[in-house]
């Protein structure tokens, strides 16, 4: 399932070299169910109205809604696995003070938590702490789900795998990027480090024939 909100930000592909002209920035979740009904979410959107979001994305989020339209409640999800702190997927974790998914391992890489700080440290991940499960590289972290370190765009961005599919976070924030993965992004902590890594993770997904589930493209899937 992809679940966006119902009005996208429309910016510019901030230090990109493009041309100045708009870009939608979608924000899509995704939940996995495996065969058993374990049930899996992956990233949790941009939260309620006073999220860390609120300050630049268009608060609140749906994926509450678009859980309850699925059939789904926050209780039945038994792993959240966090591409990576910033607040537009990371900040749905937690609602008034508390964790959102209260019977879920809350999945980040280690260096991810080693480099929070600010809002997203104090009010997302003190607040899940106790359910945390911290991991260092590649994980099988739910049967058939695995996570793969992805640095970059922050020190400890990771992405999902579950079959053919991988569910990408920010490793590619925009369709160029695809076509030439050393286009850069603004927001990238490591420009560099984020281009050889975009570069290196696409051309092994396109070997495999893996079709993207992206963070921010208008569509929610795209096969390579």
């Amino acid at each position: 399932m992809g679940a966006a909100i119902r009005r996208p930000l429309t910016e510019m592909f901030a230090g990109s070299g493009l041309r100045d002209e708009p870009w939608v920035l979608h924000f899509h979740c995704y939940l996995l169910r495996d065969a058993a009904g374990r049930l899996t979410l992956v990233d949790t959107g941009i939260g309620a109205a006073d999220s860390p979001a609120a300050s630049w994305a268009p608060v609140p989020g749906t994926l509450a809604g678009e859980l309850a339209a699925a059939g789904v409640a926050p209780a039945e999800v038994g792993a959240v696995i966090l591409t990576h702190l910033h607040s537009d997927h990371a900040s749905g974790a937690v609602a008034e003070g508390r964790p959102v998914f209260e019977n879920a391992r809350y999945v980040v890489q280690q260096a991810e938590l080693e480099a929070a700080a600010g809002p997203m440290l104090d009010d997302v991940v003190s607040v899940i702490k106790g359910q945390l499960h911290a991991v260092d590289g590649d994980a099988e972290v739910a049967p058939g789900v695995h996570v793969h370190l992805a640095p970059g765009h922050t020190p400890g961005h990771q992405i999902v795998r579950a079959g053919e599919v991988a569910m990408t976070g920010d490793l590619v924030l925009h369709p160029v990027q695809l076509a030439d993965p050393a286009i850069p992004y603004l927001y990238d902590d490591d420009p560099e480090a984020a281009a050889r890594t975009r570069a290196e993770v696409l051309a092994r997904l396109r070997a495999e024939r893996a079709v993207l589930a992206t963070a921010h493209f208008a569509e929610p899937f795209t096969a390579l």
